[in-house]
């Protein structure tokens, strides 16, 4: 624990480290590029779904199936990550993604778009998504190593989210300019940078000459691989505090964009929908780019639980919010918030894991980081469909606040807290 607690402490501290590596300038570019596609597939099939069967459920419905595969595939794909090459697992999540990308087409083409069939793709692209995430945090890992780990978690979400920022600006345009089905094929395009560049680049490493753990292959071993990580303080507390954010409200919210607009005045206009989606990116890529430019937040637990109540109450106050300038304003400081919170329990989270085990320990955070996101659905999505998503929203936020103050003084009491 010592060791790894030094590492941090040796922190490269100069801006934008994780830069001064060309491989790792290369896989950000080819991540914010397939993120990119990622949110032009959610922009464009969100609005078709909303537009068919305008149902809160159904948006819901949307986010549980999407981030189901991460609550109960992520420890299997951290697993994966440790053993074999974490650039072939990237690759496999990518032609699931283009593989997605193509069923929603055909869907448009032929004009016969089912909820099930909402439902089967939302699952495909949760399991590229879920593959891909262990095995990414472990490649930009091995490329910039520990006293670069915090810049290259953040620059690498800080690309993700320049993607997603992106996404809805050319979502809008290919639905405005070409439609919705030749706009999302089009998208297919957009994931092979990453997925060719991967074939020969960057090169694997080793840490320390060790050999891969054995592989998981029963619910035993992911039982005893559950308890191995939870018995390491820190990665356990930013484990539970990525978890509650994720559960209680995470991005649920993103799927109602179209009634939050609507319901703000801009319903039936394109462009102002695709703003309140990108105005939560914005937020976060100028929390990647003025925190990397300053070194500021250096990871810290006690940071990380401020960072999570300003999101929530960032969240409380969109969700309150009748007037369109006020809510684009929370939603660029819950971008802000969310992007450094993040980053920063990811950071700590992944730099106090065993290296014999970080793929695994990556996956477990990401069962509540990622994976709890499948609960927000019911809080935010169906909560809308019983007393409306302003009033759902509203209640998750402020559940969050109390749970997180209630995690930090429980933390304090066990010394995790620097």
């Amino acid at each position: 624990m010592e060791k790894r607690v030094s590492k941090l402490n040796e922190a490269d501290q100069r801006s934008y480290a994780a830069l001064r590596y060309p491989a790792s300038r290369h896989y950000l570019i080819g991540a914010a590029l397939a993120m990119m596609a990622d949110s032009v597939e959610h922009v464009i099939s969100y609005w078709i779904i909303f537009e068919k069967f305008h149902s809160p459920s159904l948006a819901g419905f949307a986010v549980i199936s999407h981030w189901l595969p991460f609550l109960v595939g992520s420890i299997w794909a951290g697993a994966l990550a440790d053993r074999y090459d974490p650039r072939r697992i990237i690759q496999v999540a990518m032609s699931l993604f283009m593989l997605g990308s193509l069923g929603w087409g055909l869907l448009f083409a032929t004009d016969s778009l089912e909820k099930w069939h909402a439902v089967i793709l939302l699952i495909v692209h949760g399991f590229a998504g879920a593959l891909w995430a262990p095995a990414g945090q472990v490649l930009i890992h091995n490329v910039v190593g520990s006293r670069q780990l915090q810049s290259g978690i953040r620059l690498l979400a800080t690309a993700m989210t320049l993607g997603m920022l992106l996404g809805p600006a050319i979502g809008g345009a290919l639905l405005l300019i070409v439609g919705p089905t030749k706009g999302i094929l089009l998208n297919i395009l957009i994931y092979l940078p990453l997925t060719l560049w991967l074939i020969k680049n960057p090169k694997p490493i080793k840490e320390n000459g060790k050999k891969p753990p054995l592989a998981m292959t029963s619910l035993h071993d992911l039982i005893e691989a559950v308890r191995q990580i939870s018995g390491i303080p820190i990665v356990f507390t930013m484990s539970v505090l990525a978890g509650l954010a994720a559960t209680i409200v995470g991005n649920a919210h993103q799927p109602q964009m179209p009634e939050f607009a609507s319901d703000l005045g801009y319903g039936g206009q394109g462009l102002y929908y695709s703003l309140l989606l990108a105005a939560n990116a914005a937020g976060a890529l100028i929390a990647g780019l003025v925190l990397e430019a300053r070194n500021m937040l250096q990871a810290k637990t006690r940071t990380s639980f401020i960072l999570g109540i300003m999101w929530a109450l960032a969240i409380l106050g969109f969700s309150l919010s009748r007037n369109y300038i006020l809510a684009i304003i929370l939603l660029l400081c819950a971008g802000f918030f969310d992007l450094s919170f993040n980053s920063m329990t990811q950071t700590l989270a992944q730099l106090h894991a065993p290296p014999e085990i970080r793929g695994r320990a990556i996956g477990l955070f990401n069962v509540g980081s990622l994976g709890g996101r499948t609960f927000s659905g019911f809080t935010v999505g169906f909560g809308g469909g019983l007393i409306g998503i302003h009033f759902s929203l509203a209640l998750s936020a402020l559940l969050l606040f109390v749970c997180i103050v209630a995690l930090f003084f429980w933390a304090i009491k066990r010394g995790v807290i620097d």
